[in-house]
């Protein structure tokens, strides 16, 4: 039993961070405190605690603290170890994925790519965007109007005539010098203008060069900058939110908690912009208000993305939460809480698509609560709330692949899904491959490391569910239920028949039941999953095999060509006399690669 009062006794009347940990030394919860000992102190003193704290401090075995020279300081540091330690009891906001850009390379011949990860400063990039989508968009755009290239490297140094893109009016072939350098250069300049907000003066400009066209009398060029006008005008058109100020860069963060379920929505504007939306329903937050969790919000993201120099919230933030974003971002940032004008009106379309989102997810969640109880019923099984599903994948035997998928908490649970690569089994034996998977997946989970599903899925017939139960038995979950999902006539869906091995019994129901699509939901991700994982296994050992099989090519020149080229396909792509340019490649080998790769 913890004893709290040597440890309070202890304690300084200072600013900093204390840990709670269990007897595991697994962090339960990390604090932030202007003074740790009266705040410290509170957990043991107070009577009127929520279950959830009591619970915590309840499982609590040691404290640890850290000192810091000021709340702002202390803030930072609790921002850092929650999201190194993500303890059960502080409320998070998962986004573990890094932010799309688009990039306009540094070459000569800038390319327009989507790009995600760490920043390089002889490039340019524009964004953040809220998602790849939103990027694909833009780069649809600017093709289309700008006509800018989008190959890769390998592709564009090895081009002898213009691709698909020249031709159909969405590239300009700089790879062959259908465009002069000063009129690509002006091409990327006219897109960085426009990524950068400057729409208007980009507009004005090309209508002068138009006009200056038509009284020279080279109608062709003037009719094409006829038409990159309409394309940009129409996008201005079809902007969701535009600023008086193109040039403004800002997030809206808008938090709402209705039925007891919080959101908040964050909105990217750059250069007057509006890039997307992006909600974020956070884990823990029963027990904050809008306010707390709109700071806790703050300096969880922006402790991971590049903050804006203005954010506008729909909560007023304390001081002491603007000095730690600032040093968290290394540069000043503004927090309005109570914005006017079209600012308003921004923070308003945040605030009610942070409602929408809620009203959306309940409706989903009723949905999936009533498919799990209609799950539960048909297959007579109790409290069903998680389920895996494997599947196998491979060509004729070749690349085999397990894949186990993970539905939990009301919806799939990808960050949970496990590819298992087979070896050293019959090519072909989906019932040894199915063994293999399952005795690597449930040793670990007998031994209790991790978390027991509630019913465990298999796509296939008998088969595949008898290996599926005597791999369980042998590990001794007697008591896991098994249901095998086996394909109906041609394969139809809804014709499925569900083998409950345990019950010794088969049941179909009918195509419009509950139960029935979400068996299906989950069976059709594991079957994704696993061709997912069989096509990047058998592609990469196509990749390697075909160059091992050519004489005189071994592991470093392998690992030259492929660096040089950017893979394969560019390898392909090469010329005799450019494969004879890399280091150890001499002219009768480079010939020698060549044949054999076409």
């Amino acid at each position: 039993m913890f004893d709290p009062k040597p440890v309070l006794a202890a304690l300084p009347n200072l600013p900093g961070v204390y840990r709670m940990l269990d007897a595991d030394s697994q962090v339960l919860y990390v604090g932030k405190a202007v003074d740790l000992k009266r705040r410290v102190s509170q957990y043991f003193q107070k009577s009127d605690l929520s279950p959830r704290i009591r619970l915590m401090v309840r499982q609590i075995a040691s404290i640890e603290t850290t000192v810091a020279r000021s709340e702002a300081e202390a803030l930072v540091l609790e921002n850092n170890l929650i999201k190194s330690l993500t303890p059960k009891y502080n409320i998070l906001f998962r986004d573990d994925k890094s932010y799309p850009y688009l990039m306009l390379s540094g070459h000569a011949y800038p390319q327009l790519a989507y790009y995600r990860g760490a920043l390089d400063r002889q490039h340019q990039y524009f964004g953040p965007y809220p998602n790849g989508l939103a990027v694909r968009e833009a780069i649809h755009v600017l093709q289309r109007v700008f006509k800018l290239r989008t190959c890769e490297d390998a592709v564009f140094a090895n081009r002898s005539r213009p691709c698909l893109l020249y031709q159909i009016k969405r590239c300009t072939a700089p790879c062959v010098g259908r465009i002069s350098d000063d009129d690509y250069r002006a091409d990327v300049r006219r897109a960085s203008d426009f990524l950068s907000g400057r729409q208007s003066e980009l507009i004005d400009e090309l209508t002068a060069g138009m006009v200056a066209a038509s009284a020279e009398l080279a109608f062709e060029k003037a009719a094409e900058l006829r038409d990159q006008i309409q394309a940009l005008a129409r996008v201005q058109e079809r902007q969701y939110v535009s600023s008086n100020s193109s040039e403004i860069d800002c997030d809206v963060a808008a938090c709402v908690v209705w039925q007891g379920m919080p959101c908040v929505n964050l909105v990217m504007i750059r250069g007057g912009r509006h890039l997307g939306d992006k909600r974020f329903f956070p884990d823990n937050a029963d027990e904050m208000d809008e306010r707390g969790i709109v700071e806790a919000f703050l300096l969880q993201h922006y402790g991971r993305q590049p903050a804006p120099g203005v954010i506008y919230v729909n909560q007023p933030v304390d001081g002491v939460v603007t000095e730690a974003l600032a040093s968290l971002a290394g540069h000043r940032v503004a927090i309005v809480s109570n914005p006017n004008g079209e600012r308003r009106v921004w923070l308003d379309m945040a605030e009610k698509n942070a409602r929408l989102s809620i009203e959306q997810r309940l409706s989903g969640q009723a949905t999936q609560e009533a498919r799990l109880a209609a799950l539960g019923e048909a297959l007579g099984y109790e409290n069903v709330e998680r389920l895996e599903c494997f599947d196998i994948s491979h060509t004729m035997g070749e690349a085999t692949v397990a894949s186990c998928v993970v539905y939990d908490k009301g919806a799939m649970q990808p960050g949970e899904y496990r590819h298992f690569n087979i070896s050293g089994i019959t090519p072909g034996d989906d019932y040894a491959a199915m063994r293999d998977a399952l005795n690597r997946r449930y040793a670990r989970l007998a031994a209790g490391e991790g978390k027991l599903p509630d019913v465990l899925l298999i796509d296939g017939g008998k088969g595949q569910v008898g290996v599926a139960l005597e791999v369980l038995n042998e590990l001794g979950l007697n008591d896991l239920p098994i249901v095998g999902v086996a394909k109906g006539e041609a394969r139809k869906p809804g014709l499925e028949t569900l083998i409950l091995v345990r019950e010794q019994k088969a049941i179909q129901l009918p195509k419009d039941h509950p139960a029935l699509h979400l068996i299906q939901t989950v069976r059709d991700e594991a079957h994704r999953f696993a061709i997912t994982g069989h096509r990047a296994r058998r592609a990469k050992a196509r990749t390697v095999s075909s160059l091992e099989q050519i004489a005189g090519v071994g592991p470093k020149r392998r690992q030259r060509l492929l660096t040089r080229f950017g893979g394969l396909k560019g390898l392909a792509a090469a010329s005799v006399d450019d494969i004879a340019q890399v280091e150890g490649i001499n002219r009768v080998l480079a010939e020698k690669i060549h044949a054999a790769l076409h």
